[in-house]
C-alpha cells in the first residue's frame, strides 16, 4: 500500500483509507466480530488511516472503530485515527462549547489519548462565519492542548474550503475532507488541488464511488443525482460488466491516479467478499458517504 504525505503534516496516510461509517450499522448491521477482522485485515493489507465521526450512527462507529483498534494490539504511532466534530445524530452545533465536548466524548468512545486528525463536519450547514471566527478557534485550543494532532474542514460543496481557507489566517488548517468530487462522474476537485496546495492544507477524498453511483447494485433511492447521471452510471456499470470488468474498481483506480490527494476513503464493513479495490483480500466495500 503506497504511503502519501499529508500536506505539511508530516502525516504518511495509506493511499486507501478505512472509511468507518458503515461500522455504525449505516448501511446494514454489521457485527463486532465483522467489525474487528475488518479493521485487522485492512491494517495487515497496508491500510493505516482510518477515518469516522460521532454522527456515524450515532457514535456506534466510533465505538466500533475503538474497540477494534484496540484488539489490533499494535503501538499507537502504527495508525492514524481522524474523527470529526459538528455533526452529531441531533443535528448541528458548531458552538466552541460544543466542539470542545465533543473531541472528550469521541477520545473516549475510542479509547484513545489524542486523535492525529479532528475535522468540522459539513460546514455547509452552519454558519460559514461562525466556523471562522468560532469553531476553528476553539479546535486551534484543542490542538494546542493536545487532544489532536492537526484540525481540518469537511463538506460537500467545494466553495466551502476556499470560503473559510481564505478567511483565516494561513497555516490555521491542515487539511480538508471533500467527497464525490474526485471519481470518474465528477473530477472537480481538482481544480481547486493548486489553491489548496497554495494554502498549505493536506486534502483527502472520499466516497470514489459516489454514493453508490458506481456500482453495479446502483446507488441508494435517497441518492440526490439527477435521472440523468443515474441512467448514464447505469449504463456505464453494464458496458464495464459486458467487457469483463467491474465499474467500481475502476472507479477506484481513477481516484488513486492524482497523487496530490493524499488518500481515498472507502466505506468497509466486513470480510465476507472480494474488495473491488484489487489489494485488500476479502474485504467487502459499501457505499461510503465520507
Amino acid at each position: 500500500m503506497e504511503l502519501r504525505e499529508l500536506g505539511r503534516t508530516g502525516l504518511k496516510l495509506s493511499s486507501v483509507g478505512f472509511g468507518a461509517s458503515p461500522l455504525g450499522n449505516v448501511f446494514g448491521s454489521v457485527s463486532e466480530e465483522q467489525a474487528n477482522a475488518s479493521v485487522r485485515i485492512a491494517f495487515q493489507s497496508g491500510i493505516n488511516f482510518f477515518d469516522t465521526s460521532p454522527y456515524y450512527g450515532g457514535t456506534l462507529s466510533e465505538k466500533v472503530l475503538g474497540k477494534a483498534l484496540k484488539a489490533l494490539n499494535v503501538p499507537r504511532s502504527e495508525y492514524i485515527v481522524a474523527t470529526k466534530c459538528g455533526r452529531y445524530k441531533e443535528g448541528f452545533d458548531f458552538s466552541a462549547e460544543r466542539v470542545t465536548r465533543s473531541v472528550d466524548e469521541s477520545l473516549e468512545r475510542l479509547q484513545l489519548d489524542y486523535v492525529d486528525i479532528l475535522q468540522c463536519h459539513d460546514i455547509e450547514f452552519g454558519s460559514l462565519d461562525q466556523i471562522v471566527n468560532e469553531t476553528i478557534p476553539a479546535l486551534q485550543k484543542l490542538k494546542e492542548a493536545g487532544k489532536t494532532r492537526f484540525i481540518g474542514i469537511t463538506g460537500l460543496p467545494l466553495e466551502v474550503f476556499t470560503y473559510v481557507l481564505d478567511r483565516v489566517p494561513p497555516g490555521t488548517l491542515d487539511v480538508i475532507l471533500s467527497y464525490c468530487h474526485h471519481s470518474i462522474n465528477d473530477s472537480t476537485l481538482e481544480d481547486i488541488v493548486p489553491y489548496l496546495k497554495s494554502k498549505g492544507v493536506g486534502i483527502i477524498s472520499a466516497s470514489p464511488l459516489a454514493m453508490g453511483l458506481l456500482t453495479e447494485a446502483g446507488p441508494p433511492e435517497w441518492h440526490p443525482a439527477s435521472p440523468e447521471l443515474k441512467s448514464a452510471c447505469r449504463a456505464a456499470a453494464t458496458y464495464c460488466k459486458e467487457n469483463g470488468k467491474n465499474v467500481s474498481k475502476l472507479a477506484m483506480q481513477y481516484s488513486l491516479l492524482n497523487k496530490e490527494i493524499t488518500s481515498v476513503l472507502v466505506g468497509m464493513r466486513s470480510v465476507e467478499q472480494e474488495s473491488e479495490n484489487g489489494k485488500i483480500p476479502r474485504i467487502n466495500i459499501v457505499h461510503s458517504d465520507q
